[in-house]
């Protein structure tokens, strides 16, 4: 596998992230010296973090198709490792974690040689049947199905979910298509943007609670002027970075902003689970990895699969 990611229309595209953050970071300078708040602290601090978090992306992304994965590779061990730490385990089940470690290597490599049928089987059938193998030689069965079952949800949401977004990196293109990573881009960008459009449409006209018990911020106009926010960003961003038509553009939007939503506040209920706000503090303003990647463990199997079907 060896291509240039760092097409013209992926640079354009950089280019125009870049230009939206010097924007909103100098609006949001303005805003807390003229009116002070705790909500534009909030977004100044978020603002900070995405620089950060776009600067990473993009490194790894431009300079080389291998680092690509391997970045890749790491940002699910990274989630999954969080996710473990989380949760409460009987110690005489570890080595389970151990295997699950094992299996980030072995799926990213079936990504890298390009083998679909095992890439899309391997942790559905074959981890999932093989890690209560490890448990049941221990021979502890107290906390077996919670530690077993964690382990397997785990597994498919940091892992398998995300190396989705690792594999549209090595979809076969069609004549006049684009380049993976301009999916890649794409997709990254849309899910980012949702979550970032969820929360100022909810601070600036949410009233209605969407999930109260789940996710007690996010509400109905919050939700909706994101998918709708997402949308309009996916007609405008379709044309220059995928093969995608303009019904295809507004269904994608649609769909990333939607299955975004989920993965939020799926993410959100194990941490109302657990009674904690943030899986970390790694990331100032953002809490730690899982809570930037909750989005994504929906949005990139759902998004590529999509993506595969109609365009590849």
């Amino acid at each position: 596998m060896n291509f240039n990611v760092l097409t013209d229309e992926v640079l354009y595209v950089l280019i125009g992230i870049v230009g939206i953050l010097i924007i909103s970071t100098a609006i949001t300078l303005v805003l807390k010296k003229q009116k002070p708040s705790h909500t534009v602290d909030e977004v100044m601090l978020r603002i900070k973090s995405w620089w950060v978090m776009f600067f990473i992306f993009t490194f790894a992304l431009v300079i080389h198709s291998t680092i690509s994965l391997i970045f890749m590779g790491i940002l699910s061990f990274l989630a999954l490792k969080e996710y473990f730490s989380l949760i409460p385990f009987n110690r005489a089940h570890r080595l389970v974690i151990f295997w699950s470690y094992i299996a980030i290597p072995i799926q990213f490599l079936f990504i890298y040689f390009e083998f679909y049928g095992m890439f899309i089987v391997f942790i559905p059938v074959y981890m999932f049947l093989l890690i209560p193998i490890q448990a049941l030689i221990v021979g502890e069965t107290k906390n077996f199905l919670q530690s077993v079952a964690s382990v397997q949800w785990g597994l498919m949401l940091m892992v398998f979910g995300l190396s989705h977004l690792a594999y549209l990196l090595v979809l076969p293109g069609k004549e006049n298509s684009v380049l993976g990573a301009g999916l890649v881009l794409f997709l990254v960008v849309l899910t980012q943007a949702n979550d970032v459009a969820q929360f100022l449409w909810g601070k600036t006209l949410g009233k209605r609670k969407i999930l109260p018990k789940v996710s007690p911020n996010k509400t109905w106009a919050g939700f909706l002027g994101g998918v709708l926010t997402t949308t309009v960003l996916a007609v405008l961003l379709a044309p220059l970075i995928t093969p995608f038509t303009l019904t295809g553009s507004i269904i994608a939007g649609l769909y990333i902003g939607l299955t975004g939503f989920i993965g939020d506040v799926n993410i959100s209920s194990l941490k109302r689970d657990l009674n904690i706000k943030d899986t970390s503090a790694i990331i100032p303003g953002h809490g730690g990895i899982l809570d930037r990647v909750d989005s994504l463990t929906y949005t990139a199997p759902l998004f590529f699969h999509f993506a595969r079907f109609f365009y590849f």
